[in-house]
């Protein structure tokens, strides 16, 4: 089949384009090669034989000519980072997903299948529930908290309470049922789906959405300000830096990897179940922030310790990890640990160019945009 990949020069995507070759597909890719991902300009990954577009999603010529011919679209192209400049995530994300199908309505382009990368972001901060049975609320309720006020954060208050009684509440797996995106990246990506999932239905476009958990692995971009602790966490093992820890690095993670996501990626591209539906792609576990800052440390052999200064990222979430029985369901699994992630990542950023710099740069350009930030003086966190 022809397969056309948007985003197909970047993480995610460059693996992707790598399974799409050795099933032996024609493959395009369509990518910006924007900064921060390509400072560098065209990457490497990128193997001889795939056709590359260079353009951007928002511009509609460049879909007609990306979509001619094509049998599949994976669309994994996507701004990201979490940074405030709030009107980019939709003139991209959900811009650039309309486009797709409006594009592909007025050419008749006969698309066998559509595969949308969304986010866990979208769930905001999951599901919680109470775990003091004498809550005067319903015990068996699920609550879906909002997003964490600055007047506690800034008083280092990490958890979430129950309404009812105070109680902190326990994080449980979420599941595809209930979305409550809370920041601009969750809340584009969520329309994503919408755009995605009611055109594709409407226009007999067969559709399928992918909501990938914190995924890891080689050629992740280190230049984010914002996303990637494996990265961060990579890089300052390898400077001899210690690990810095937002918070109070007792947050749950849900962290897979990229072979793993690829394996899905291919499933859903394929699967007639798939259809019309969304999926969870994470790792099956949780694991604490700490607990991955000491898999970083393990592996790399480094004399480094973890570091809390009583810092936070405004717009984090404080639990976030994904129930992934319903893609199971469709006989995929996640089969490779944090530690194959983190060694992979490793033995790949060592062939990059120099990186000293990279961690002071995200953290000022975090610090300027107001999104890292420190508990109040005299204040202790809890």
């Amino acid at each position: 089949m022809r397969v056309l990949v948007t985003g197909g020069a970047g993480f995610i995507g460059s693996h992707t384009v790598d399974a799409l070759l050795a099933r032996g597909h024609d493959v395009r890719v369509f990518d910006g090669f924007v900064e921060p991902v390509h400072a560098a300009g065209r990457p490497g990954e990128l193997p001889r034989g795939v056709e590359v577009l260079t353009g951007d999603v928002r511009d509609k010529h460049q879909w007609e000519r990306a979509l001619v011919g094509a049998d599949v679209v994976f669309h994994l192209a996507a701004y990201q980072d979490y940074l405030p400049d709030f009107s980019k995530f939709f003139q991209v994300n959900s811009v650039g997903t309309a486009l797709l199908y409006e594009v592909a309505v007025e050419q008749r382009v006969a698309l066998r299948r559509v595969v949308v990368a969304s986010s866990q972001a979208v769930y905001g901060e999951g599901r919680y529930r109470c775990p003091n049975l004498t809550c005067p609320g319903p015990v068996e309720r699920d609550h879906f908290p909002d997003i964490r006020s600055e007047v506690h954060l800034a008083r280092g208050v990490w958890d979430h309470t129950c309404p009812n009684c105070g109680e902190v509440l326990r994080p449980r797996l979420t599941d595809e049922r209930t979305t409550n995106p809370r920041n601009q990246y969750a809340i584009s990506k969520y329309t994503q789906e919408l755009i995605a999932l009611t055109l594709g239905k409407r226009y007999g476009i067969p559709t399928t959405v992918a909501r990938y958990s914190i995924t890891q692995g080689p050629r992740q971009s280190f230049r984010n300000a914002y996303s990637g602790v494996c990265r961060l966490f990579c890089m300052s093992c390898l400077l001899g830096r210690p690990l810095r820890i937002y918070e109070d690095g007792r947050q749950l993670r849900d962290f897979v990897n990229i072979e793993d996501v690829v394996a899905a990626n291919m499933l859903l591209m394929e699967h007639p179940g798939a259809v019309g539906e969304v999926f969870n792609v994470g790792g099956g576990r949780a694991y604490t922030v700490l607990e991955f800052a000491e898999i970083v440390r393990q592996v790399t052999a480094a004399e480094v310790a973890p570091e809390i200064r009583g810092e936070y990222r405004f717009g984090d979430t404080r639990h976030i990890v994904s129930d992934i029985r319903k893609l199971q369901a469709l006989e995929w699994t996640p089969r490779h640990s944090p530690e194959k992630s983190v060694r992979d990542y490793v033995a790949w950023i060592k062939t990059q160019a120099e990186f000293d710099g990279v961690l002071d740069h995200a953290e000022g350009t975090m610090v300027a945009r107001g999104v890292l930030r420190r508990v109040a003086a005299g204040q202790a966190t809890r």
